[in-house]
């Protein structure tokens, strides 16, 4: 009778332990990264699936896209063809555990993707060494742009570019969410949630829609340990808005369903408290989270080509102007 309790505490220790929400990092370095026509290689050997989008001449700019949550590289198809017309040479990976990349479905962590986007920058500055190279990122691909340039071996860009990041951290989450997440989390974290029943409107392109709900190589259901691990890379990015030194244009719609203004207009103020010259916010009136496949999306489009070819002076659009309007209201 006296190993009842104790017996019962190494069970409930174990059945803990094992139930520890997983991130699935690299191995161990085989090779040097490489840059490929269609696919970047790390340097532990996976094979990432790349596009690009190339001007007919040499390119003015060049942009490495990062997609968001449950995305791929597909998203960028058609902001890529724009940009490429613009003379702005984009590239887009799949990143680890999304799309066509190895480990399909579980999170790789937040250090592991800052890294490859640190390694494939580094690469493409040197097949391009005279183009100004800036970064953009969609969604989580916003949240992993921001972490990757806290890392001090980050190679220098241009500028950065967020459309939509996600930013929503669990400090601006309610409790309940949080501690649903957490038990899930730390009890069944190899279960798949599907998002269904949220009504939650991602993009007013309705079409685009039905096409990824259509595409096998967007994930629809996601294991729990997964959105465990975007809430860490969501905590990290919003706690970064006052250490954010890069030229930045942040791109954010007022109809977004997905990430909440209270924590985007949070990190916002952070973000501009530091140093305002260098930041360039654009708020879209009709815009919803997927801003860039959007109804509108090209005029989000052609704000960031003019940014990239110009710098902050003033967008087309007149986004920008909005964004100072409703910012100085808090």
């Amino acid at each position: 009778m006296k190993l009842k309790y104790p017996l019962i505490a190494l069970v409930v220790l174990i059945f803990q332990v094992g139930c520890m929400p997983m991130s699935y990092p690299p191995g161990a370095k085989m090779t040097s990264a490489q840059l490929a026509a269609d696919s970047f290689m790390t340097e532990d050997g996976a094979s990432l699936p790349l596009r690009s989008w190339l001007p007919a001449t040499e390119p003015k700019a060049v942009l490495i896209a990062l997609h968001g949550f449950n995305d791929y590289s597909h998203f960028f198809e058609l902001p890529g063809n724009y940009f490429s017309k613009q003379e702005v040479a984009c590239f887009a990976y799949d990143q680890r555990g999304f799309g066509g990349a190895p480990q399909r479905g579980l999170w790789a962590g937040s250090e592991t993707y800052a890294k490859d986007l640190k390694d494939l920058t580094r690469l493409i500055k040197q097949r391009y060494p005279k183009q100004p190279v800036y970064l953009l990122g969609e969604s989580m691909g916003g949240a992993i742009v921001i972490t990757a340039m806290r890392q001090t071996d980050m190679p220098d860009v241009a500028g950065i570019i967020l459309a939509a990041p996600a930013l929503w951290a669990r400090s601006t989450m309610p409790w309940y969410q949080t501690s649903l997440l957490w038990t899930l989390a730390h009890s069944f974290p190899w279960m798949t949630l599907t998002g269904s029943g949220l009504h939650v409107m991602a993009s007013d392109n309705i079409d685009m829609l039905r096409e990824m709900g259509r595409d096998p190589l967007v994930i629809k259901a996601t294991r729990v340990e997964t959105v465990y691990g975007l809430a860490d890379l969501m905590d990290t990015a919003y706690d970064s808005a006052s250490t954010l030194s890069a030229h930045t244009l942040m791109l954010y719609g007022e109809k977004d369903e997905i990430i909440p203004k209270e924590p985007t207009y949070a990190f916002l103020q952070h973000m501009l408290a530091t140093d305002t010259t260098a930041k360039t916010v654009a708020i879209y009136q009709n815009g919803y989270h997927m801003l860039l496949r959007d109804l509108a999306a090209p005029t989000a489009w052609n704000d960031i080509a003019t940014w990239i070819k110009t710098g902050p002076d003033k967008l087309p659009s007149g986004a920008d102007y909005r964004a100072r309007q409703l910012l100085s209201k808090g």
